[in-house]
């Protein structure tokens, strides 16, 4: 079910001394209609169905609420314009979670953002939100004569390629993998930050099977800085279009507690923040998310905020295209 966007819930300090260059993002939020000029576009995926079919802690169907809540006092740096385009609910009804329906309607809405040349970030809501955050690139893209060059970039301890029957927060790119072959498209992905103890044996020879490219999350210290930028400028330099997730769980705990799984080692802010900056300004970023938190398990709001940092950085980098 689709929720249309709610300024009353975009709320924060206002310096009035300080003029324009002093306001924040609650301050310059606007609601997206027919009529918005193209935008950063925030919308939210309010789901925990992925998460419980996979067997985790759930709680994300609040997360972007949280976001919002910490997003809205941020200062607002750069020329970007800010929009909230509402939510997309993952709704229950009587043996049946909803979520099928739920990522077809994301699918839906990410598209429609997209046809109106807005950029948008998902919210989430548990990784299960690929499969619309992705889909409706795809759709974006679908009506050219050319497959397009799509590159998947993901911040994440696992790869989410799990094979299962019935589609879960493991599974997203799988479910994507089996998308482009269908539609006769390659399956550019990468994967940033995986844990050999959080991936079992066959889920890496998935991944080489299917040709991801990946890095450990004891492949990302500040020494390895430069391979990685090198693996980034080589993977951007083949596609066209880039769709980029953040899964917050690839954080170390203490960072970001408040996720369905939180990570033993993962990597440290300073790398997400650097991947995400080159990201944003590589002029080829269509769609972004970010995924995995939940606010009942966050301990003084760290990972509210931490999320929110991220999304503030990605918009004021984001370079159109």
């Amino acid at each position: 079910m689709k929720q249309l966007p709610d300024l009353r819930r975009w709320h924060g300090r206002i310096d009035v001394e300080e003029g324009p260059t002093g306001e924040r993002w609650h301050q310059r939020m606007q609601c997206v209609n027919a009529d918005t000029d193209p935008a950063i576009v925030l919308l939210g995926f309010l789901c925990d169905a992925g998460i419980q079919r996979n067997h985790g802690r759930t709680g994300a169907y609040n997360g972007p609420a949280a976001i919002r809540a910490v997003l809205g006092n941020i200062p607002l740096r750069g020329s970007n314009r800010v929009a909230d385009g509402g939510d997309v609910c993952c709704t229950w009804k009587a043996n049946e979670d909803g979520l099928e329906v739920a990522q077809k309607e994301l699918t839906a809405a990410v598209a429609a953002l997209l046809d109106q040349q807005h950029r948008p970030i998902v919210l989430g809501g548990g990784h299960e939100m690929s499969v619309g955050s992705f889909g409706g690139l795809a759709q974006h893209l679908s009506t050219g004569s050319n497959a397009p060059r799509i590159g998947i970039l993901n911040l994440d301890t696992h790869f989410n390629l799990r094979m299962t029957e019935r589609a879960t927060s493991g599974t997203p790119f799988r479910q994507i993998a089996d998308d482009c072959k269908e539609r006769g498209w390659d399956f550019n992905y990468c994967c940033l930050g995986i844990s050999r103890f959080a991936n079992t044996p066959s889920l890496f020879d998935r991944a080489e099977t299917l040709g991801v490219r990946w890095r450990l999350d004891e492949q990302m210290t500040a020494l390895d800085a430069d391979a990685i930028r090198d693996m980034l400028d080589e993977f951007l330099a083949g596609v066209d279009h880039l769709y980029f997730s953040i899964g917050l769980d690839v954080l170390p705990a203490d960072t970001a507690p408040g996720v369905s799984a939180p990570a033993v080692r993962g990597i440290s802010l300073d790398m997400v923040e650097m991947i995400v900056d080159m990201a944003a300004a590589s002029g080829k970023l269509r769609v972004a998310d970010i995924a995995e938190l939940s606010p009942e398990y966050d301990i003084d709001h760290r990972t509210a905020r931490l999320a929110a940092r991220l999304v503030a950085r990605l918009a004021y980098d984001w370079r159109a295209a």
